[in-house]
């Protein structure tokens, strides 16, 4: 019994991993981006936008800045705005 819950934990364990990697991946980044380019270069047009190809790539771009860690700024926004309560 003891070793069944072991493995339980152990299987769910595996899976709350594979979805983080899954989630922080550039694997999906590169999809969801892709797919929203496609989606808004045909989509673009309906609104009487010229150049679609072009503007479709700021949101994509955007998305892609706003999936990056940017460490530099999250070292920063550590030392300076989350300070724990004592």
């Amino acid at each position: 019994m003891l070793m069944t819950d072991f493995e339980i934990i152990a299987q769910r364990n595996a899976r709350v991993e594979a979805d983080k990697a899954w989630e922080t991946s550039w694997t999906r980044r590169f999809f969801i981006a892709s797919l929203t380019y496609v989606f808004l270069v045909f989509y673009l047009p309906v609104l009487g936008l010229e150049k679609s190809y072009l503007h479709a790539t700021v949101p994509v771009f955007g998305y892609l800045f706003s999936t990056m860690t940017l460490p530099f700024i999250k070292k920063w926004w550590i030392a300076n705005s989350y300070k724990k309560k004592d």
